[in-house]
């Protein structure tokens, strides 16, 4: 079972996704995580700013375990748009990825510098993944933003126009592009 200090990070990850980062205040997380009044200064002692960064860490994590444990490059493609896909739909379009509405919204250094890190962490990740798979270390760095900044735009405009149709011509372009650059004859797109 997760602590409230747990629980107050996951709420404030979930609230940043739907609202954005401006628009979730400390009582919305206590409100959502049922955490007592008290708990938000004893666990967070930098205020606001201490709990938007270690929400932004949370969904880094999350997205970090998801591109790690992908086998492929394929797979990793696959599962992170399928996860953005579903949270985009069982959340009637509200859900888009919180590292973004950080980043996007920011007004404080410190957490802006958190977003930076979870998309260089990412971008890490995913350039692994595309050189094990075969592709040039220089090439896969360009293919990882790439793939990156597709995703999360697609995210942005699905939410805007409330359809997930720019995330799935997102996604068979970027597999399009995926068979090019591995040379992969795969025949499931």
């Amino acid at each position: 079972m997760a602590t409230p200090r747990e629980r107050m990070i996951m709420s404030a990850a979930l609230l940043i996704r739907e609202r954005g980062a401006q628009a979730t205040a400390i009582s919305d997380v206590l409100a959502h995580s049922g955490a007592p009044r008290g708990s938000a200064y004893h666990h967070f002692p930098g205020g606001r700013t201490q709990l938007l960064s270690e929400a932004v860490d949370f969904a880094a994590d999350h997205v970090a375990d998801q591109i790690s444990g992908a086998a492929t490059s394929f797979e990793l493609l696959d599962a992170v748009v399928a996860r953005f896909r579903e949270a985009l739909l069982a959340t009637d379009f509200r859900a888009g990825c919180p590292v973004v509405a950080v980043a996007v919204e920011a007004d404080n250094g410190q957490v802006l510098e958190r977003a930076g890190a979870a998309f260089t962490r990412w971008h890490d990740l995913i350039v692994d993944r595309f050189v094990a798979d075969g592709v040039d270390e220089a090439r896969a760095r360009e293919l990882s933003v790439f793939l990156t900044s597709a995703v999360e735009g697609a995210i942005v405009i699905a939410r805007a126009t409330r359809d997930v149709t720019p995330l799935d011509s997102t996604h068979r372009q970027l597999a399009a592009l995926l068979h090019t650059e591995m040379g992969s004859t795969r025949d499931d797109r």
